[in-house]
């Protein structure tokens, strides 16, 4: 039996998984469990809760698969030291905060109080990007696919070409710093007054509400090359005077300052945060997504001639932009992504130790489907005990009783807070740690925001779909079923379903399988039945936090917000004003 432990350390969304004989058997990313959104430390807590769904102890693991590698490029990183000066003292920076990973068996020895001398495991580093694509590849039953990686920068590359053929993942091109996409979107979100770590899903959703006003300054920003694209530098800060962000001592990630003062002489003042949008800051976040999705297409064209396949593997934070993958099927000749749940950095993990397993260790490939379920689930007792502290009654109800009544509330317009099985690996809120609401009612949207969510108005909720109904109610049948495609709904849907039908008449969906989730599919079956609408309304179980991951934290979120249901396990909680 082979015991691989991959890990994302001292980098922005530190996580942990656990591979075994080639099966990804657990993964969290450490936010769930210490509750710092993008937690950027050492996964402790995340390895140790991985190590015990595994039922293994540290001194079982055989390998650790880090998905960094400091050696990696450094003929271009010594070019740019070389010609930006003042990135040489923030590279040396950069290095001394991940010191620690460079004596991993003192460091775990340390964090998990165990003998030295106990630890018998070996140390890959598994280069930043062929990490991410593994995270993609391996899990699917492909034996040949093309591969590209998109993000703000690791190892000092932003972009990965690859040829993916059985065991292998051969490198056709990297895109090297300062040279990012990612870059380029945090940098307007920063200018547009969303400065935060992961706040370039807001700028998407406010995108189309703007229109395509700033095309020429764009156009300057990004020039396409004959294989990937540049970067003007006059409107960003160069890459040497900050490390595209920051990790402060309790773990958070802050965003480094990334646009000059050309940009403030384009465009006048930056919006401050939580001040009135106008339209200049719509119109900017409408044009850095078309800057994008142009950038985007070029480069999946670019990949296509260097490897003519129609099956692609997607990973790196960029490819999270859900509204590019649902147009590429239009504007590339791929016809198949495979992108993993975990696209961003928190996927690292377990990219890493799937790259050990098939790259090094030459074990035969399985495929990981589903691969969203990964964390931990809770028994029916340890529920029910957290439920008597905290003194809330519960009717403990069969499977079919339990779909019947949930679907009916959800019928009557109330907002269910829903908490089943292993807890989702990846962003999104797949089902087992939802809230789920009627997708149809034109009052829903306003209700949960101001009752639970308290989000930005202009922000989309998500539309789960039956995975066959699909075709029906959306204008493509590639399935997403992580939530990263955004498709039109078509026209004779769109009423029926207003709450999660965007102001470009789109949904960012999931598609739901029964052979992956079989309770959630049973629950929007049985809605159907009620409604004759196959979707439910999903969002993440959370009030501006990390999603939910244990029971208490559950009914913490049930209780000071205004959710009138909680559905946890077998167990029914309603509030009398529901």
């Amino acid at each position: 039996m082979s015991v691989i432990l991959g890990i994302n350390a001292y980098h922005a969304s530190a996580s942990a998984a656990v591979v075994v004989d080639g099966r990804v058997v657990a993964a969290i990313p450490e936010e769930r469990l210490n509750r710092v959104k993008y937690y950027g430390g050492f996964p402790r807590l995340a390895v140790a809760e991985c190590l015990k769904i595994a039922g293994l102890s540290i001194g079982d693991v055989e390998h650790v698969a880090l998905g960094r590698d400091t050696s990696a490029n450094l003929r271009q990183k010594l070019k740019y030291v070389v010609t930006h000066a003042p990135s040489l003292l923030n590279f040396l920076k950069m290095r001394a905060k991940k010191r620690p990973l460079e004596d991993l068996r003192t460091l775990f020895a340390g964090q998990f109080g165990v003998d030295h001398g106990s630890l018998r495991f070996r140390v890959a580093n598994i280069e930043h990007h062929l990490a991410h694509t593994a995270s993609s590849y391996y899990p699917t039953a492909w034996e040949h696919a093309a591969g590209i990686t998109i993000d703000g920068s690791g190892d000092f590359v932003t972009v990965m070409m690859t040829e993916c053929a059985g065991p292998e993942i051969r490198v056709k091109h990297r895109i090297h710093v300062p040279h990012s996409l990612g870059t380029l979107y945090s940098m307007v979100c920063q200018f547009i007054g969303f400065p935060s770590y992961g706040d370039e899903g807001k700028v998407m959703g406010l995108a189309p509400y703007g229109s395509d006003t700033y095309r020429d300054i764009f156009d300057q920003m990004v020039r396409f090359t004959e294989d990937g694209f540049e970067l003007n530098p006059v409107f960003f800060q160069q890459f040497g005077e900050n490390s595209g962000f920051d990790i402060k001592p309790d773990g958070e990630i802050q965003l480094a300052h990334a646009y000059t003062d050309e940009l403030v002489r384009r465009l006048g003042p930056a919006r401050q945060p939580r001040t009135e949008l106008t339209q200049r800051d719509k119109d900017l976040a409408h044009g850095v997504q078309a800057a994008f999705e142009r950038a985007y297409m070029h480069l999946l064209n670019v990949l296509h001639r260097q490897v003519p396949e129609t099956r692609v593997a997607m990973a790196g934070g960029c490819i999270l932009n859900s509204v590019a993958n649902g147009k590429l099927f239009d504007q590339t000749p791929f016809r198949e992504t495979a992108i993993h749940p975990a696209a961003g950095d928190d996927g690292l993990s377990v990219g890493a130790a799937l790259y050990v397993s098939n790259a090094i260790l030459k074990e035969p490939r399985r495929e990981q489907a589903p691969q969203a379920y990964l964390g931990q689930e809770y028994p029916d007792a340890e529920i029910a005990a957290e439920l008597s502290r905290r003194g809330l009654r519960a009717e403990k109800l069969e499977r079919a009783g339990l779909l019947e009544r949930t679907a009916g509330e959800i019928e009557a317009g109330n907002v269910i807070g829903w908490f089943q099985g292993r807890m989702e690996w990846g962003p999104r809120a797949l089902g087992n740690r939802s809230i789920l609401a009627h997708p149809g009612r034109p009052d829903m949207k306003a209700v949960l925001n101001a009752r639970i969510k308290h989000r930005e108005p202009f922000r989309p909720f998500a539309p789960a779909v039956l995975a066959e109904r699909q075709q029906e109610i959306f204008e493509h049948d590639h399935p997403s079923p992580y939530m990263l495609h955004v498709y039109k709904i078509r026209p004779e849907w769109r009423d029926r379903l207003c709450t999660v039908n965007h102001a470009d008449n789109t949904g960012r969906l999931q598609s739901v399988a029964r052979a992956d989730n079989p309770l959630y599919y049973d629950l929007i079956k049985a809605f159907e039945r009620r409604t004759g609408i196959p979707v439910l309304l999903n969002t993440s179980f959370n009030e501006n936090e990390p999603i939910v991951c244990t029971p208490a934290e559950a009914i913490d979120c049930y209780l000071r917000t205004k959710m009138d249901v909680l559905v946890i396990g077998p167990f029914y909680c309603r509030k009398a004003a529901a």
